[in-house]
């Protein structure tokens, strides 16, 4: 029996599942290696659901889970830029590269579910939405919790500052779930001294 369709949705998962290949600066908790992007998407995903009660009223946590699983899988294509890394100047380069990897990587599905994907992975990205804003939040949250367990990870790689964290990802953070970044700020003040 053959299914275009479920021929389609296991072209991509197929697809999919090379986001564990593409290595993030960010080291696991015990800081014995790199971690991968499947890894990150599964860990904010699982924080979406854990702190849901910290996100605004009105979030739809089901739908931010559904970002946060799919968020990152243009890093397929385009790979991780480390956030330290990220400038002006090659900005507008990397959302050109992330945009024809995610019309490439979900256009796998069938119509109906890449048109949706694609429209998911976008209100992500532009970050206006409710459930994109806290989706956004989790994702600049996590990354400072791993962090903080394995001695400061990629903020010792990067020399990175408090001003700069707080730029980069405290605002973001802020802007979707201030109560995370009210715990967190003094957490990471004590490390980056």
């Amino acid at each position: 029996m053959t299914s275009p369709r479920l021929d389609a949705q296991m072209a991509f998962l197929t697809e999919a599942e090379k986001l564990r290949t593409i290595l993030r600066a960010t080291p696991i908790g015990d800081g014995s290696r790199q971690e991968n992007s499947g890894e990150h998407s599964w860990h904010i995903a699982l924080y979406a659901l854990i702190l849901a009660e910290h996100a605004p009223e009105g979030v739809s946590i089901d739908r931010v889970i559904r970002m946060l699983l799919i968020h990152d899988i243009v890093e397929i294509d385009a790979g991780d830029v480390p956030i330290y890394l990220q400038s002006a100047d090659t900005q507008s380069d990397t959302e050109a590269a992330e945009l024809e990897a995610a019309k490439r990587i979900f256009g796998l599905l069938p119509d109906d579910q890449a048109a949706d994907m694609l429209a998911l992975w976008q209100e992500f990205e532009a970050a206006e939405s409710p459930d994109a804003v806290f989706a956004k939040s989790l994702d600049r949250f996590q990354p400072p919790n791993l962090n903080l367990v394995n001695g400061g990870g990629s903020w010792k790689t990067y020399n990175v500052t408090f001003d700069e964290l707080d730029r980069r990802v405290g605002k973001p953070v802020r802007r979707g779930a201030p109560t995370l970044w009210n715990w967190i700020a003094p957490k990471i003040r004590a490390v980056l001294r």
